[in-house]
């Protein structure tokens, strides 16, 4: 009886590089963005962070600037995910809550979807007069 043949070192895999974990940017120098997106966080307690844009690597954000001065995103690394009430829908999405996780499945839905779009756009443009606003709230005007 022959003996199988030795096995040379086994090859390992090389190792994937880790996931990306999404991240909800926002605008860290808004109060009313801060204070919002604070309070959220205490009564929903969403599984993903939330960070200031401006403590982000500038390779994830410098595509989106423009972007980021007029709406929360939700990133993976360079990627846009979602925008504005999209991405707080699913941010909200992530919480423990099954009351938070409903209200992320209720605002995705293709009419209050569109309601919520909407009204994201109408306070993201009037942030600036929003209880704890200061004047760096306030959108600059398209191509500013």
């Amino acid at each position: 009886m022959t003996s199988p043949a030795p096995h040379g070192p086994r090859s390992v895999p090389p190792a994937l590089a880790p996931a990306v974990v999404p991240v909800l940017a926002y605008d860290g120098d808004c109060g009313f963005c801060q204070a919002s997106v604070d309070r959220l966080r205490g009564l929903a307690a969403p599984a993903l962070e939330a960070v200031p844009w401006q403590f982000l690597p500038a390779e994830s954000t410098a595509a989106h600037l423009e972007r980021l001065d007029r709406e929360v995103l939700l990133l993976r690394g360079g990627a846009v995910l979602a925008g504005g009430s999209d991405a707080l829908a699913r941010w909200l999405g992530t919480s423990p809550s099954a009351a938070y996780r409903t209200l992320s499945a209720l605002l995705r839905l293709p009419g209050v979807r569109g309601c919520a779009r909407l009204v994201y756009r109408r306070v993201s443009r009037n942030r600036h007069r929003l209880p704890g606003a200061t004047a760096a709230c306030a959108v600059p005007p398209r191509g500013a």
